[in-house]
């Protein structure tokens, strides 16, 4: 299991991520939720580019489960978090939750499952050690 430290993001809601109603498009959210992962990584000394290029492997969503609370408007400020909950040998389980900061109202929850892939053939892959020690706060 992971040292379980969750990470935060800022997010700004910009014109281009509403729908006709004027709130997110519900997919906008997954954006959201991708960009704090990868500066959860960042943060952790990992650039994704350069793990395809030293270990040959490469982060993809293998699964998730969003749930939908409110909605975030054009200029909210928002925080994305990440918070690795479960570890295999080539997966990662993030719980994720989007929240409004002027009020703390939960926009979204969500539990994401990240595979390791082996760059060139696209399958599973072993995290390398020194990742996972990372991860695991060693």
């Amino acid at each position: 299991m992971a040292k379980q430290i969750e990470f935060s993001w800022p997010v700004r809601v910009y014109y281009e991520d509403t729908d006709a109603g004027g709130v997110v498009y519900y997919a906008n959210y997954l954006k959201f939720l991708e960009r704090a992962r990868t500066e959860y990584l960042r943060a952790l000394g990992f650039e994704q580019d350069q793990l395809k290029q030293e270990y040959g492997i490469i982060f993809a969503v293998h699964s998730l489960s969003i749930r939908y609370q409110k909605p975030a408007v054009f200029n909210d400020a928002l925080t994305a978090t990440a918070e690795i909950i479960d570890t295999g040998k080539a997966r990662l389980t993030f719980k994720q939750m989007i929240t409004r900061d002027k009020d703390n109202t939960g926009i979204c929850s969500a539990e994401v499952t990240i595979a390791c892939l082996n760059a060139e053939k696209f399958s599973p892959a072993r995290i390398p050690a020194h990742i996972q020690e990372v991860m695991h706060g060693n």
